[in-house]
């Protein structure tokens, strides 16, 4: 095994599925097989959603609304994204640790640190929502934080496309496909891995950034267990 302690970052967009709105329940299982496989292999699992498939901050302030109080209800989107698959994880024989950048009472206990770590050492899966718990920080920046804070191994980012490209290859056929990638690259090329702060914070705290695809079943398992099917970024 490759990896023995992973945040996993994905889009509350992915779990629409086909769906225009929501979340999809196929979708849905379809995540939690493929974290209860590597779980199963021992693999120390934290998680973050964003919450775009019910509500973003920014698109709220673009249409008037205060951007705190926007931001604000962003994180209760990931929230419910988060119980969602504590439900589904639990469904099929998975223990878990649900925290919160918000702690809400009695749905999450606020996150630290310790409460992680000992959570993921005892064999549950955490599932951490709220954001960082502040507003103009996106998802990507959260998950950053958190896997700094857990000491993860990597980010694996899971995505709808099977890594980074030159350009957007579901618009255009000629992109090509990165292997690899130096934070640096990254950011001259302007490549919309993640935000500039969670790329910088990954940057100065030497975390790796994988991206893959999470929407192929058995992908996630793949990833741990060292086969590169994605892209790496980072220190080279």
């Amino acid at each position: 095994m490759k990896y023995n302690r992973v945040l996993l970052k994905l889009s509350g967009e992915s779990l629409m599925g086909a769906q225009s709105y929501g979340i999809d329940p196929a979708m849905l299982k379809q995540y939690a097989d493929d974290i209860k496989a590597v779980v199963q292999r021992g693999c120390q699992v934290a998680i973050v959603i964003g919450g775009g498939n019910i509500f973003r901050g920014l698109t709220g302030a673009a249409g008037g609304m205060d951007r705190v109080q926007g931001d604000y209800m962003g994180m209760m989107a990931t929230l419910i994204n988060s119980m969602a698959l504590q439900a589904e994880l639990e469904k099929q024989g998975l223990r878990t640790e649900l925290l919160g950048g918000l702690a809400i009472e009695p749905i999450c206990k606020a996150m630290s640190r310790r409460r992680a770590v000992e959570a993921m050492q005892d064999g549950r899966v955490v599932i951490i929502g709220g954001g960082t718990g502040n507003p103009f920080f996106t998802t990507d920046t959260a998950s950053t934080l958190r896997a700094v804070e857990i000491q993860a191994d990597v980010i694996l980012k899971g995505t709808r496309v099977d890594g980074v490209y030159t350009a957007d290859p579901e618009k255009d056929p000629s992109a090509l496909k990165y292997q690899s990638l130096s934070y640096s690259e990254a950011l001259e090329k302007k490549l919309k891995i993640m935000d500039l702060t969670a790329f910088a914070l990954a940057e100065d705290n030497n975390l790796p950034i994988y991206v893959f695809d999470m929407n192929r079943p058995g992908n996630l398992l793949r990833v741990v267990m060292g086969e590169e099917i994605g892209t790496l970024v980072c220190k080279q």
